[in-house]
């Protein structure tokens, strides 16, 4: 078993004298509680006192004026609803162009949570945001009715036969010039052969892609290298070797929910099959991914390119590759290529760059190592991102041109993700003809003349095809909650389409086309079709591209001394669900921080910036220093946050933040936007600056973390971990330790008997437990968010959670290993903790506290008045509040 210091913090790992004062007034009793308007403060017992009298005499003086809620049945109930029973409807959720099969739970007609489809090629996984989908549907900023701009601003539309008229002269004065659909990535078949309706009529009509976050440079890069304008899909799960520069693919990039499933196959292991898959890390900064490589190693965003170029080389790839000057970097790339060879084409290259040339070189090396037709399947394309940065960026000129008569946006929002947000905003105005059908009134929303919001996802009809021949339906789980319409209805309408409504067209299509009725019943009951066996095909490679682009990438611009990573956080992603305040609050995987963007540094750019900052106090006090980040031109202010294991000259920023004030309230006031800082290279947008500048400003700025606050004060280590060697030396290596350090307790057996303070009691009937495999855990946080809305777990907000009062009933425990500059990263789930003999349950003044017969621990809340007493008794630190 491993000897290693696992710590969560910088005072912890090194056991500092404020992290000790620290850890002696965990629960800080003597903090002031307000309690009036002028500000008079009490300590925490006597603000407990007057709490219970208040609390009390407010219960008797409003004993006789309490008001009566009366529950109002059904007028007339439908068949199929029985209160309190719920019903389960297969749909598909879709952001974008992410598009995930789930089942949704429907008690009482609302739609109350998101599991996934076991029948989709997801196999049941989900995301933050997707189970986080079902509390945006009944957010109160979705906006509620058609509504045209005036002299004074927005106003609701008397109807959408009002607006459509309106349109439909606007499109008639709008002949000769271009007809525009920006939309983010549309996978629909349906809907795509509803645009197609649309452009027969008006023929000057073109559909632009753009996507918040690109993946252009994939796209490019397949069609100079294949001949196929697309994305591949990939096979995780057929890979015994993983080499991934920067793509993010278990958290982020591209479809993690069926990445992370691919991906965990591999690293699944027992005693009778002890193998698993080789993953190498190559990154500016720590990621989620990162943080389940076998070996990671970091460099600078802007030596990328030498990097890929080197590892070409060593495969025998036919380039001159750059002197790699770090000798740990040179060895990784040694081991990599020695494993890429030797697995013989079970081997996978991926990257998250968005440049074109260092994705060509990427194909070349897949297709050296013969990944091309079994872990890269050009016979199943995805359709996830089909945006290409050259085509938006022609709508933008056209639009500043004055040549487009018409714009209609869906899914886009450009003034907010844009790198140059002015010139597009100066360019629409100039359009004649300018349409939303965004659900929020968001920065590019506000700037429209008309908006017919869409509905949301749990409200409508639909049907997406994310991979090549794999279709997922969707249908609505709840009648639309505010006077919304679907946006191919209002393209039907306004084509002149007989079909009165995108729900008759989209069953009519499907109907017709899966034979009949019952096969179309059928197909709306399992949620997906699929095909039999997956379609996997390679594709003839252009080996006369390399030249070209291995040249570009070695005379590529060289970094200065800093750089910049933007990036995009698991929860918030790029910031279409930020007003969800259940995404708000989940920590990041690695810095634990909620409600906020930041700029991410490494230990060794600390002691560069600020060399008097104490880094052994850092976790303790909240506040962290504010720095300004200038890049093309352009600043932003933000405060820093160190994460060891990020290289040492390289910032990170996460999009996703800074969002309008009319958004919601959630988005409001949290982070900053970071989309103006995207580079670019002429061809694609540029997600690494390679020369920015930071300076300190003085200032501070609170940041709310979770899980530092919670030691466990120099108990036994909590991350119990081994090697794969000592394992298949010993599989019961585990089972033995425990045996040994339980001897003394009677062990396993005995422990129960012999090792407690309590009595043993019998337990008849069921007994619940829950157990984790914890080397497929990755740290995402999906069972967070899913507990959030199973148990309707209350949002406490960025100032509590800075108070240590967040409220999650489980969490995922991050914790680092070794040094400061490289250390390992390990997640440790804290699920539901039902003690057999909770010490909680016996310390609760008020017996708030309690065991069921089945094993459970139990929290009767009204009873709690606050003392804190299980917090300080819980071993695992899931009492905190």
């Amino acid at each position: 078993m491993s000897k290693k210091k696992y710590w969560q913090s910088f005072g912890e790992l090194n056991s500092t004298k404020a992290y000790q004062e620290d850890v002696a007034n965990e629960f800080k009793e003597e903090l002031p509680f307000e309690m009036d308007d002028n500000g008079a403060k009490t300590p925490r017992r006597d603000f407990l006192k007057y709490l219970g009298f208040s609390t009390a005499a407010a219960t008797l003086a409003a004993s006789c004026e309490m008001p009566v809620k009366k529950a109002i049945p059904f007028l007339n109930k439908p068949a199929d609803i029985v209160p309190g029973v719920a019903n389960y409807y297969a749909t598909t959720f879709v952001l974008d162009g992410d598009a995930v099969p789930v089942i949704a739970k429907v008690r009482d007609g609302r739609p109350i949570k998101i599991e996934g489809n076991e029948l989709g090629f997801t196999k049941g996984g989900t995301s933050q945001r997707v189970q986080a989908s079902v509390l945006s549907l009944y957010d109160t900023a979705r906006i509620r009715f058609p509504m045209e701009k005036t002299a004074e601003g927005f106003k609701e539309a008397p109807t959408y036969e009002a607006v459509d008229k309106k349109i439909a002269a606007a499109l008639a004065s709008a002949a000769g010039k271009q007809i525009v659909f920006l939309t983010s990535t549309i996978n629909s078949p349906t809907v795509l052969a509803v645009m197609d309706e649309f452009k027969a009529k008006y023929p000057t009509t073109k559909h632009v892609t753009y996507d918040a976050v690109s993946y252009s440079g994939i796209i490019q890069a397949s069609e100079a290298s294949y001949g196929k304008k697309g994305i591949p899909s990939y096979h995780f799960d057929a890979a015994d070797v993983i080499v991934n520069f920067g793509a993010d693919f278990l958290g982020t990039w591209l479809n993690p929910v069926d990445f992370a499933k691919q991906y965990a196959s591999k690293r699944k292991i027992n005693e009778k099959n002890p193998t698993m898959s080789r993953h190498f890390q190559f990154e500016s900064m720590y990621s989620m991914t990162g943080a389940s490589a076998d070996e990671r190693y970091t460099h600078k965003p802007s030596e990328q390119g030498a990097v890929l170029l080197a590892l070409y080389a060593k495969l025998g790839g036919a380039v001159t590759a750059p002197a790699i000057e770090d000798k740990r970097l040179a060895a990784g790339i040694d081991a990599a290529a020695k494993e890429l060879l030797a697995a013989g084409g079970n081997a996978l290259v991926v990257s998250g760059s968005n440049d074109v040339n260092a994705q060509i070189i990427v194909n070349a090396i897949n297709d050296k190592i013969g990944a091309n037709g079994k872990t890269v399947n050009y016979g199943t394309m995805l359709n996830y991102r089909k945006g290409v940065d050259a085509e938006f960026e022609q709508l933008v000129a056209d639009l500043n041109a004055g040549t487009v008569g018409a714009l209609f946006i869906h899914g886009a929002n450009p003034v907010y993700t844009y790198r140059d947000s002015k010139k597009f905003a100066d360019g629409l105005k100039k359009v004649g003809l300018t349409v939303s059908f965004n659900e929020r009134e968001d920065e590019t929303t506000e700037h429209c003349k008309f908006v017919l919001p869409d509905h949301h996802y749990l409200e409508s009809w639909g049907d997406v095809e994310p991979k090549t021949g794999y279709l997922s339906f969707i249908q609505p789980t709840i009648h639309p909650l505010f006077k919304t319409r679907a946006f191919a209805t209002s393209l039907l309408k306004w084509s002149g389409s007989t079909v009165a409504d995108y729900e008759t067209y989209f069953k009519n299509y499907w109907i017709s086309k899966l034979g009949g009725q019952t096969a179309f019943d059928k197909a709306l009951q399992d949620g997906v079709i699929e095909p039999g066996a997956p379609v996997v095909a390679g594709a003839t490679f252009n080996a006369a591209v390399v030249a070209d682009a291995s040249a570009k990438l070695a005379a590529a611009k060289k970094g200065g001394k800093y750089e910049l990573v933007i990036y995009q956080k698991v929860s918030i992603g790029d910031g279409k669900m930020a007003n969800n305040p259940w995404l708000q609050e989940m920590p990041d995987p690695l810095t634990r921080a909620t409600w906020d963007n930041y700029v991410i540094i490494s230990p060794a750019l600390q002691k560069e910036l600020f060399p008097d900052m104490n880094l052994d106090t850092y976790e303790v006090e909240p506040p962290k220093p504010v720095v300004t980040v200038k890049a093309g031109g352009k600043e932003i202010k933000l405060p820093i946050i160190i994460v060891p294991g990020t290289n040492a000259n390289t910032i990170a920023i996460a999009v996703g933040y800074g969002r309008s004030e009319k958004v919601g309230r959630a988005a409001k006031g949290s982070g900053q936007n970071v989309y103006p800082l995207v580079g670019s290279n002429g061809a694609t947008y540029e997600y690494s600056v390679a020369d920015v500048t930071i300076a300190t400003t003085g200032e501070m700025y609170d940041i709310a973390q979770m899980q530092t606050h919670g030691q466990y004060d120099n108990r036994t280590e909590v991350v119990k971990e081994t090697s794969m060697a000592i394992f298949k030396k010993d599989p019961k290596h585990f089972l033995n330790e425990r045996e040994a350090h339980l001897k003394p307790y009677g062990g396993t057996a005995g422990l129960e008997e012999k090792g407690t303070l309590y009595p043993v009691f019998d337990k008849p009937g069921i007994k619940w437990g829950m157990s984790l495999d914890l080397n497929l855990c990755n740290g995402c946080g999906a069972c967070v968010v899913a507990c959030s809305a199973e148990n309707n777990v209350s949002v406490v907000g960025k100032n509590q959670v800075a108070k240590y009062h967040d409220m999650h009933w489980l969490r995922i425990d991050r914790y680092f290993s070794g040094d400061e500059q490289n250390p390992d990263v390990v997640f440790q789930p804290m699920m539901c903790q039902h003690c057999d003999n909770a010490p909680c349950e016996n310390v609760c003044p008020v017996a708030a506290t309690n065991h069921s017969s089945e094993g459970l621990n139990q929290m009767t809340y009204n009873r709690c008045i606050g003392t804190r007493y299980c917090a300080n008794n819980c071993p695992y630190k899931v009492r905190r509040f």
